[in-house]
């Protein structure tokens, strides 16, 4: 009995190496493949490569997992050969990938300008400005408007006046929530010099572009 016990055990063990051995070997002739890839093709394969890596990767160290300590550590060890080798394959197609460019409507240019980068999109939403913030924003806008208004289109004009209108319409909204009286005065004095300089400056933008398309 006890000799048919051993035997069991020896087998699964046995077993058990060998389901290892395998899942380690696919493993590596995985990684073989993937060596003699063009780095143009792996990069169009990328995400499939990785997930098949991932799971082969997985089974291989889910196979080890079972196998006793004496043969634990070398199995590991081939594993972490491999992984090795297939940083060297990942970071070359990490270096070579074509960054995406993201292109910036006009529009969305201008907003970035005045109020930073994307805080504020095609819905014109404010609802970040509040009672503390405002004067602020209303100044950045001001400053900003000043430096770059000589490089403005009609079209820019345009969407300029929406801003505008958006960040007037907030304003409306933070007076009710404890606006102090201090920046109010202040916002309606920035406001008092904006507002003519602004429809000069729209219409200077329309004449300066009907010139131009009769040149």
């Amino acid at each position: 009995m006890l000799c048919g016990l051993l035997i069991t055990v020896i087998s699964c063990k046995n077993k058990e190496k060998e389901v290892a051995d395998e899942k380690i070997a696919s493993l590596e002739t995985y990684i073989d493949s993937l060596e003699e890839v063009k780095t143009s093709d792996a990069e169009a394969n990328w995400d499939k490569i990785s997930v098949e890596f991932d799971r082969k990767n997985k089974e291989s160290n889910e196979a080890i997992s079972a196998l006793g300590d004496d043969m634990k550590a070398a199995n590991q060890a081939r594993i972490d050969s491999i992984n090795a080798r297939y940083v060297v394959i990942k970071t070359s197609v990490e270096a070579t990938k074509t960054p995406i460019k993201v292109v910036v409507n006009p529009n969305q240019k201008l907003r970035n300008m005045f109020f930073g980068v994307d805080k504020i999109g095609e819905d014109m939403n404010f609802s970040w400005v509040n009672k503390d913030n405002i004067l602020d924003t209303y100044q950045k806008f001001f400053d900003s408007y000043k430096a770059n208004k000589g490089d403005f289109s009609r079209e820019d004009y345009d969407e300029v006046k929406l801003i505008y209108e958006a960040l007037d319409s907030r304003k409306n909204t933070v007076e009710k929530e404890g606006l102090s009286s201090s920046d109010n005065t202040k916002i309606a004095s920035i406001k008092f010099k904006f507002a003519p300089m602004f429809k000069i400056n729209r219409i200077g933008a329309k004449a300066r572009e009907n010139e131009e398309a009769k040149e």
